[in-house]
C-alpha cells in the first residue's frame, strides 16, 4: 500500500500500524506526536491503529534545545 508520510510517498505492506510504521522509519516513541488523516492518534493507540492505502500520515518530533 501507498502512504503519503510528511508529503513524501512511501510504500509499506498491507495492515501496518502506526507503532510498526515507527519502527520501520527507525523512530522511537518517544516525543512523537502522529496525525493521521488530520485525526490525531493518542500514543496508547498506536498499536491499535492499522493505516490504510493512501492515508496521509503527519509525523512531528518534539526537538529539546535553545
Amino acid at each position: 500500500m501507498i502512504l503519503e508520510i510528511n508529503g513524501e510517498k512511501r510504500t509499506l505492506e498491507d495492515g501496518v500500524t502506526i507503532a510498526a510504521l515507527l519502527l520501520a522509519l527507525g523512530l522511537d516513541r518517544r516525543g512523537i506526536a502522529i496525525a493521521r488523516n488530520d485525526d490525531i492518534v493518542s500514543a496508547s493507540e498506536y498499536d491499535h491503529t492499522i493505516c490504510g492505502s493512501e492515508d496521509r500520515i503527519e509525523i512531528i518530533r518534539a526537538v529539546a534545545g535553545g
